[in-house]
Formats: C-alpha cells, sequence, structure tokens
C-alpha cells in the first residue's frame, strides 16, 4: 500500500473520513434531540482577510491522514468565487520524510459571521469547520467540530507558550473534547533539503527549536 499521504489513496481516505463523519451527522438528525451533541460555539466575527495566510498546526486531534504529521501548515487564500483555497502541507513520520500537501476547498456559511465553513475535499461530502477560538491578536486559533472528532490548534509561529498552550487546552476540553486524543505536531524550522518550505515562511518561526 503506498505510505504517501500526498497519494491520492490517502487523500481519499481523508474524504472518505469526513464524508463518514457527514453521513452520521445526517442519520442522526432523525433520532431523538438529545443524542445531538451541542453545536460548537464560535469565536464571533471574523475578518476573513486577516485569517488568510500561513498557520502553523500546534496541535490536534488529528484525521487519519496526519496523525504522524511533523511541520504541519495550514494555509488559506480567498478565491475570486469567495470560496477558501486551502493547501495542508506537512511531513508524514519524521522531519526528513517528503513534503505531502492536501487541497480541500472551503465555504463560510451564510450568517455564521465567517466562523464557519464546510471544507470539500471529495465532491459532494464537506466537512464542518468551526473558528471556535481567536486571539484578540489574530496569532492563534483554535478549530472545532460539532462531533467533536478532529480539531486543530493553530498558530501564526511554530511554538506558543506553554500557558497559551494550557488555556487552548481548557477550552477544548470544557467544549467535550477527550484530551487524552490530543497529539503535539513536532515544529521544527527552518527546514533543510530541496523541498523546503519558502525562507520566509521559515524565518517566522525560532530556528531548531522544536514544539513536542
Amino acid at each position: 500500500m503506498d505510505q504517501n499521504p500526498s497519494h491520492p489513496r490517502w487523500r481519499l481516505r481523508a474524504a472518505l473520513a469526513f464524508a463518514a463523519a457527514a453521513l452520521a451527522a445526517c442519520a442522526s438528525r432523525g433520532g431523538a434531540p438529545a443524542a445531538r451533541l451541542p453545536t460548537i460555539p464560535t469565536a464571533g466575527q471574523v475578518d476573513l482577510a486577516r485569517f488568510m495566510g500561513d498557520w502553523y498546526v500546534i496541535a490536534h486531534v488529528p484525521t487519519w491522514p496526519e496523525r504522524a504529521a511533523f511541520n504541519a501548515v495550514e494555509s488559506y487564500s480567498l478565491r475570486e468565487d469567495g470560496r477558501i483555497a486551502t493547501r495542508f502541507r506537512f511531513r508524514h513520520g519524521g522531519f526528513d520524510a517528503p513534503v505531502s500537501t492536501m487541497h480541500p476547498v472551503g465555504t463560510v456559511r451564510p450568517g455564521t459571521g465567517n466562523a464557519v465553513w464546510d471544507m470539500q475535499f471529495l465532491w459532494p461530502f464537506q466537512a464542518e469547520y468551526v473558528i471556535a477560538e481567536l486571539s484578540p491578536d489574530g496569532q492563534r486559533t483554535l478549530i472545532a467540530r460539532s462531533d467533536r472528532d478532529y480539531a486543530w490548534l493553530m498558530a501564526r509561529t511554530p511554538q506558543i507558550a506553554p500557558q497559551a498552550y494550557e488555556q487552548a487546552m481548557a477550552r477544548l476540553q470544557a467544549l467535550g473534547y477527550d484530551l487524552q486524543k490530543v497529539r503535539r505536531v513536532p515544529q521544527r524550522w527552518p527546514e533543510s533539503g530541496p523541498d523546503a518550505a519558502p525562507p520566509q515562511r521559515a524565518n517566522e518561526g525560532p530556528t531548531g527549536e522544536v514544539a513536542r
């Protein structure tokens, strides 16, 4: 089996994982209301233009393809049609592993203050993506889902202060997540080698530091 997360088979698995979650959510709507998990509250109004750009993944409740991600970076850019082009870049299993990428497309749900997106990995399935927390300075964000299956703590730099990390974990737990499922994403910058990230990205983070 191909072990490269950029391989179409891996991208299909990611899409199917979100599709299964979407189908489960649809099925549960026909059941008793008590069976539904509370909706994730949002961070409020999000300045979409300011939110674009690169985000280092500090920690996550990972999807299957990113379960062993190193140097994970999520990048957003607005398309002319108003949707959000997304590039998830990481190395699977180590800092020296080849670069892998995924390219879902986000659509902002109307009436959510730009805080709830639908991420599409495979048509016609869309995955809920909720900006649950956004620091006032725009340097940290917490992404969650109403199914409490996946989550991402991201920052504009590869490392954050321990207090900020603990606050994010407390918030994630308050939202109903099991913190035992959280994985710290190793980050070490700048990168080296022929597939290294551009210097402007590498220079954003402290040289040689690793977050674990």
